[in-house]
């Protein structure tokens, strides 16, 4: 059995770049250290008890620099077909006031500092959307933390081929449109919410969609992703949610409610032409990319290949769902370079 894949398609990178951190004071994105939870350069703000989660958190408004960068990178988010059609109506700050909130944001800091150490002074902090079930949940979350979202994540999802372990999922930055789909809540005057939280990634791995993995694989990683060059979910482990995710703000809005999937414009499948590659070689070569156990599944459905019990393009299909395909890509792309030096 071999392994056939096109690997001229190209992948782009991450582009999480919503860059609070040069309006609120910070000199880095990685420096939590530096941000202060009173950030004197935020202006015009004031309290709006109506509309502040139960006077928890502090409204921004039109014209103050934080409010509008965030109202532009998220309707720019949510892509051409939502996004223009999205009213932003109210966009509020978490100011960790409280003694506990100072706490919270104080161990974020000091965790930062420590996967920072751990990771050679690269912590990966990035901003990222949390979608809520409920405007209740947000005062939850500023009040007492997170809680592990696995169970409403399942009841969200009849195929539970949509989870990713039991932990946060979040979706980077520049890609709040993958917070909105059928489990999202709306009120019932239309209005959703989903919170910019920081979340420290440290050193992430792959997780398979159908995981119901609870920690890091190992003590190389520190968070999951579902793809390693171009991540639409962030998994924060239930082990390391409190520590490693910060609320800091909360966005209200009306949006149009169409699904996700319709308001992304997909790349076109490609079919595979070429090259060949031996499934032992190719089980060999993901070995060092992914962890033991997604090998193993992998394994398994060649196993079940050879025995008859599944058809060949079902199994191509299911390797590309598990591994994704720019690490196929870049594993066929080493095999076939090795093969021509071996050939010459």
């Amino acid at each position: 059995m071999e392994f056939q894949y096109d690997p001229s398609s190209s992948s782009g990178g991450d582009n999480n770049s919503l860059e609070l951190h040069k309006l609120t004071g910070d000199s880095s994105q990685d420096d939590v250290s530096s941000v202060s939870d009173c950030e004197s350069g935020i202006t015009g703000v004031r309290t709006d008890e109506s509309f502040s989660f139960g006077g928890a958190l502090v409204r921004l408004f039109e014209g103050d620099r934080v409010h509008d960068l965030i109202k532009e990178r998220f309707v720019l988010s949510l892509g051409s077909a939502i996004g223009p059609k999205t009213t932003v109506v109210g966009i509020h700050r978490n100011p960790h006031s409280s003694i506990v909130g100072q706490a919270r944001f104080h161990c974020f800091q000091i965790f930062a500092k420590a996967i920072e150490r751990k990771r050679g002074g690269n912590a990966n902090v990035r901003y990222a959307w949390y979608a809520p079930s409920s405007a209740d949940e947000v005062s939850r979350i500023v009040s007492h933390g997170f809680a592990d979202q696995f169970g409403k994540y399942r009841n969200n999802n009849n195929n539970n081929n949509e989870l990713y372990g039991h932990g946060i999922y979040l979706a980077p930055d520049d890609s709040a449109i993958d917070c909105l789909g059928d489990g999202s809540f709306i009120e019932e005057d239309g209005i959703r919410h989903l919170v910019l939280c920081r979340v420290i990634m440290g050193k992430a791995e792959i997780v398979r969609s159908g995981s119901e993995q609870y920690h890091p694989s190992s003590d190389e990683f520190d968070s999951g992703v579902d793809n390693l060059t171009k991540p639409r979910k962030y998994i924060v482990w239930s082990t390391h949610m409190n520590t490693c995710i910060l609320p800091e703000y909360v966005v209200s809005f009306r949006a149009p409610t169409f699904l996700k999937a319709s308001a992304r414009i997909e790349e076109p499948i490609r079919r595979p032409t070429s090259p060949w590659m031996p499934f032992p070689a190719l089980i060999s070569a993901l070995s060092k990319f992914l962890p033991p156990p997604t090998v193993a599944l992998i394994s398994k459905y060649h196993k079940d290949h050879k025995e008859k019990k599944v058809a060949r393009q079902e199994l191509i299909q299911r390797v590309r769902q598990i591994a994704g395909d720019d690490i196929l890509i870049s594993v066929i792309k080493d095999f076939r370079a090795k093969k021509r030096v071996a050939e010459n």
